[in-house]
């Protein structure tokens, strides 16, 4: 008898579903365009585009820019860039990018909203066909022509690493450019361009290099604590981070300016509140700026954030939409440069923010940039939350 006759269904079945694996079939039919995987959330990578709106993004001239089919698209207008309205400094980015034959495109890094200067104001990784172009896709214009022909007319991967004066970038999976600046620029906007002909981006990723630990784990090393408030900060079996009761701080003894914050919540309880406060007055009850963390919303609408909603900057700016639960971890991440502040949540931009109000040294009362604590909040008699993996990197100088 034929033994392959005998097998059951699910067997077959699970045959069928291994091979097309193994194909890559399986991962090219599950991927969805503009998300993050487990793995990648837990490694820290935010998406720069949400698949569905420009969000977090500005154009500096009048072009069509527009969201179609999974992708940002343009075509034709004044040259110019759309830009982020973060601002990074050492990152590795992810885009892909579909140009048609004769496009003249770019991703610029590190740049400004309007760079005059490609040589020694910002990087731009040119988007051309190698026939027309002396710095062919996947060059530094003006700075390092890569090898090779990369044209092509279908989608295509940068993956670019900027660690301080190192660059590396890898077209599809392979290294293309490898350059060091000898006057490297520090921080500055991502930006796409448009120049002549249609172009398209998705996939636009970005993971924070050199963040450090704020918390170890195993005790409050680190943090000042405030014994005579309400609330208990204790390190649990696991390793986290708890705050139960409230109203309460625990402070950083470390004070933060310009900086992305990276960590992991759990709220155990439905619609709990707390938050996590930045460039935070030392030694003052919780006077700073506010991320806020609560993710209850209305009428079962998560556009309809309750009391300002996870990721939104407390009487300042509503989160947009509430992407995480309670009683599972999410992670989130804050981003502060300069006057402008945002957040992530679940990897999804949720806030953006800029404080344009006059300076003043207190933040309740108007624009602080001065370097201030971090404050983990217990809000109220209700508090219990959980936070792991905090860690933060200041971002450099331009």
């Amino acid at each position: 008898m034929n033994a392959a006759k005998t097998q059951p269904l699910w067997a077959v079945s699970l045959g069928l579903t291994l091979l097309i694996a193994a194909t890559g079939l399986g991962r090219a039919a599950a991927a969805k365009p503009n998300t993050l995987t487990p793995e990648e959330l837990a490694e820290g990578w935010i998406l720069l585009f949400d698949g569905e709106t420009l969000f977090g993004w500005r154009p500096t001239s009048e072009a069509n820019w527009e969201v179609a089919d999974d992708a940002i698209s343009v075509s034709q207008g004044e040259p110019g860039l759309l830009y982020t309205t973060s601002q990074f400094g050492d990152y590795v980015l992810k885009v892909d990018f579909r140009s048609a034959p004769g496009t003249n495109s770019g991703v610029f890094l590190r740049t400004s909203p309007k760079p005059t200067d490609v040589t020694s104001k910002c990087y731009e990784l040119n988007i051309a066909d190698a026939a027309d172009n002396p710095f062919p896709t996947g060059s530094f214009v003006k700075r390092q022509r890569c090898q090779g022909d990369h044209d092509g007319t279908d989608w295509q991967t940068f993956e670019v690493t900027a660690d301080g004066a190192h660059l590396l970038v890898k077209l599809d999976g392979q290294v293309v450019l490898d350059y060091t600046d000898p006057k490297p620029v520090g921080r500055g906007y991502i930006g796409l361009q448009l120049n002549s002909g249609k172009v398209e981006f998705r996939n636009v990723k970005l993971k924070p290099l050199g963040l450090k630990s704020l918390f170890n784990g195993k005790d409050l090393s680190g943090w000042k604590t405030y014994p005579d408030m309400a609330s208990k900060f204790t390190v649990t079996p696991e390793g986290w981070l708890n705050v139960k009761d409230g109203h309460g701080q625990l402070e950083t003894e470390g004070q933060y300016a310009d900086f992305t914050l990276q960590l992991e919540v759990f709220v155990n309880g439905a619609g709990l509140n707390s938050g996590v406060f930045f460039r935070s007055i030392p030694g003052d009850p919780m006077n700073g700026y506010e991320a806020q963390i609560h993710n209850g919303f209305v009428d079962g609408d998560r556009t309809k954030p309750k009391d300002c909603g996870t990721g939104g900057i407390f009487r300042r700016q509503n989160a947009r939409k509430v992407v995480a639960d309670d009683f599972e971890w999410f992670p989130m991440t804050l981003h502060v440069d300069d006057r402008h502040m945002a957040a992530w949540v679940q990897g999804v931009q949720v806030s953006d923010w800029a404080d344009n109000r006059p300076p003043h040294e207190n933040p309740r009362k108007g624009l602080r940039l001065e370097a201030g604590t971090i404050i983990i909040q217990g809000h109220d008699p209700t508090t219990d939350l959980s936070f792991r993996n905090l860690r933060i990197a200041e971002i450099p100088e331009r």
